[in-house]
């Protein structure tokens, strides 16, 4: 691969809260999945993150969770796929306003925390969001979890007829099977420049090393670092230059890939 996108979870302060570093950190990026009003960020929020976004050229995504705002969207909910639907369209058309304002588009979706993580083990949820997307836009890419553990959102996506776009998370720990190391468990996030980049390239390449140091071979088009996590900034310049240094390109997704 010689083109990746390098997407951050951004828009998530609220109120008088300030979270992440979104204005530096988004001159290094290529997309962003803003958050929508339920499990962080407002609407002053996201207007401004939008307009920054597109001061920065780059590619807009809306980054949905359950309505958790004080466990900022980590904790499971008992949502039958009606509310879960209906919730997707409810902040995907939120977020679709401002950027109708700036006059641009958006261009993908990405769940948010555990609705995501929900969304990689149950058909059921995956269905919900994926028929949400495609009964508010068809074209917007829905982003999913690449590798083996990624497929129940990737058949899901596919039966709605959607793009799906999958990811990797250098900043984060992989298990043996897969999944994402939970963040109660130290190690769960990785804060080390040179340790994230070298994961980012590996990730561009193809494969991941798990936490007891085997290797999973991964189809990936996007990489995921979080705004909040220690030293963002540094992450993501670092990602770059490594990422440059291998002749990897970065880009929005469904630009060049």
């Amino acid at each position: 691969m010689n083109v990746i996108d390098l997407n951050c979870d951004m828009g998530e302060s609220f109120g008088a809260y300030s979270l992440g570093m979104d204005a530096r950190v988004m001159k290094h990026i290529s997309s962003a999945n803003i958050a929508c009003g339920w499990h962080a960020g407002d609407p002053l929020v996201m207007n401004k993150t939008v307009k920054l976004a597109v001061e920065n050229h780059v590619g807009i995504g809306a980054h949905p969770g359950f309505p958790d705002l004080l466990g900022f969207g980590r904790r499971n909910m008992a949502c039958t796929q009606e509310e879960i639907q209906q919730y997707i369209i409810y902040q995907i058309g939120a977020l679709n306003a401002f950027c109708r304002v700036h006059k641009t588009r958006l261009t993908h979706v990405k769940p948010h925390g555990a609705l995501y993580l929900e969304a990689v083990e149950n058909e059921t949820t995956a269905r919900a969001i994926a028929r949400g997307i495609m009964a508010l836009d068809p074209a917007l890419y829905f982003v999913a979890l690449a590798g083996k553990k990624g497929e129940t959102m990737r058949c899901m996506g596919e039966e709605f007829g959607l793009k799906v776009v999958y990811e990797a998370f250098p900043d984060r720990a992989y298990t043996p099977e897969g999944t994402l190391v939970s963040r109660k468990q130290p190690g769960a996030v990785i804060a080390d420049p040179g340790e994230v980049a070298q994961r980012a390239l590996d990730m561009a390449k193809g494969f991941v090393t798990t936490v007891d140091g085997s290797t999973l071979e991964l189809s990936v088009q996007t990489l995921c670092v979080h705004g909040d996590t220690l030293g963002a900034v540094n992450l993501v310049k670092r990602i770059r230059e490594v990422l440059k240094a291998n002749k990897i390109k970065v880009m929005p997704m469904g630009k060049g890939a």
